[in-house]
């Protein structure tokens, strides 16, 4: 079974949380459709800023949307100018108040989104897909990842024939509940048609209770929100010089 399933989602409640928090009447649908439109938008509008996931909470007139990336300076601009731009932005699409929060992740090594995306896009730039993927499972092997897995398929280096290939370093136990495997898929689009790119991560395993989804509340936790965004900014900025 925990070969065919989508890893995050065989794994929710148990020891993953769900990237949409809210809780929907007859409009569900709406609500759906509207949460896809804006995770659509962002990860068009953000395309260069390593945006690993979109997470959106409801309130009845506010939305808190959440985004995960490696890359924040882009996404909060100077003196927050960005991100203010975003929100207008979005607050247009949906007709509500929206709340941006940006959380940073630390080792994009780690993060299955962002190792493929990187992979897609050396494939894209022409550099050898084999050593694109050789690569990334060394910087992951290297951030002490468990494991790591990534499949490709499609016509590779141009073949008539699609086809897939498979490269593994450690273990990835799909079938373990407990274990902490993250899992992405994205498309590499060259001169010979798309390739798929499926990678897992493996980071560990979790005992005992977890808390399923963390950034929920942030802004209560931790007050980190688009109004005090303008400082992390400066801050972040002063970090690359």
């Amino acid at each position: 079974m925990g070969q065919k399933t989508n890893p995050i989602g065989n794994r929710l409640g148990i020891i993953r949380g769900w990237d949409s928090n809210w809780y929907g009447g007859k409009d569900y649908g709406d609500k759906l459709a509207e949460d896809d439109k804006i995770r659509r938008y962002i990860y068009a509008r953000l395309s260069k800023a390593s945006v690993s996931n979109v997470i959106i909470e409801r309130t009845l007139k506010l939305i808190t949307v959440t985004i995960t990336t490696a890359r924040p300076g882009i996404i909060i601009g100077k003196a927050g100018q960005e991100v203010d731009k975003l929100k207008e932005e979005l607050k247009k699409i949906t007709a509500k108040d929206i709340q941006i929060n940006i959380h940073e992740i630390k080792r994009p090594e780690l993060d299955a989104k962002l190792v493929a995306t990187s992979i897609a896009r050396q494939i894209e730039n022409r550099i050898s897909y084999r050593r694109a993927i050789k690569m990334s499972i060394a910087s992951s092997i290297r951030m002490n990842a468990e494991g790591i897995k990534v499949q490709i398929s499609g016509r590779l280096n141009g073949a008539e024939m699609a086809r897939s290939e498979s490269y593994k370093e450690g273990r990835i136990p799909l079938s373990t509940f407990r274990a902490d495997i993250d899992y992405a898929l994205v498309e590499a689009h060259t001169t010979y048609g798309r390739l798929g790119i499926k990678v897992w991560i493996m980071k560990g395993e979790v005992y005992g209770k977890r808390e399923l989804s963390p950034l929920i509340g942030m802004q209560k936790k931790s007050g980190i929100n688009s109004k005090n965004n303008k400082s992390n900014g400066r801050q972040q900025r002063r970090g690359r010089k």
